[in-house]
């Protein structure tokens, strides 16, 4: 199961960036600054929320790379939600996308803040990603809240995609009205075929 999730090269990919990150931060070349590496966590999740149900949720694009570009981002994974290569964020996606937030970081708090925010955002995509590999694949949690979030993250592939947006982190479902009890919520005949 780890083996697994750490082989996609996204995540292989943050793994070595938070070693970098720490290395430097053992080193002395960078000092860490948790304050902004929390702002980086949050950063992320409130990313994670908005991208999900706003851009990943989005009509289709008329032009025909853009689109196949959600497809593979997002549409196809509601497709099919048990196909691995379709469930975490590709490199050509992640990488440009911690670059340019990164770059306007370091641009308001200067390059060595950026740093530890950069820490942040990449440990809160590690979590969210490890979340939502966790919910995808046939695996039962030993925790409650482990089993529930799974639960939480599932009801919006198999109830409604208009609910639930919040991967690993249900905070703003709460605060944007998208949170609802399961009983609450019609079944929705598209949660596959998004568009």
């Amino acid at each position: 199961m780890l083996l697994v999730f750490f082989r996609h090269g996204s995540i292989a990919a943050l793994v070595i960036g938070v070693v970098i990150e720490m290395l430097a931060f053992s080193l002395g070349w960078i000092t860490p600054r948790p304050m902004m590496m929390l702002l980086g966590a949050l950063l992320f999740y409130l990313t994670e929320y908005g991208m999900h149900r706003f851009a990943f949720h989005a009509p289709p694009l008329p032009w025909p790379m853009l689109r196949k570009m959600q497809h593979r981002l997002h549409y196809d994974h509601h497709v099919e939600p048990n196909r691995l290569d379709l469930l975490f964020l590709p490199l050509w996606f992640l990488a440009p996308n911690l670059a340019v937030t990164t770059g306007l970081l370091a641009l308001i708090f200067g390059a060595e803040a950026s740093a530890s925010a950069l820490f942040g955002i990449m440990l809160a995509i590690l979590h969210y990603e490890w979340v939502h590999y966790v919910a995808h694949i046939p695996y039962q949690p030993k925790t409650r809240f482990g089993q529930w979030i799974k639960q939480y993250h599932l009801r919006h592939h198999f109830i409604s995609e208009k609910h639930w947006f919040g991967v690993s982190n249900p905070t703003l479902d709460h605060v944007f009205g998208t949170f609802s009890a399961p009983a609450d919520v019609e079944k929705s005949g598209t949660t596959r075929k998004l568009y």
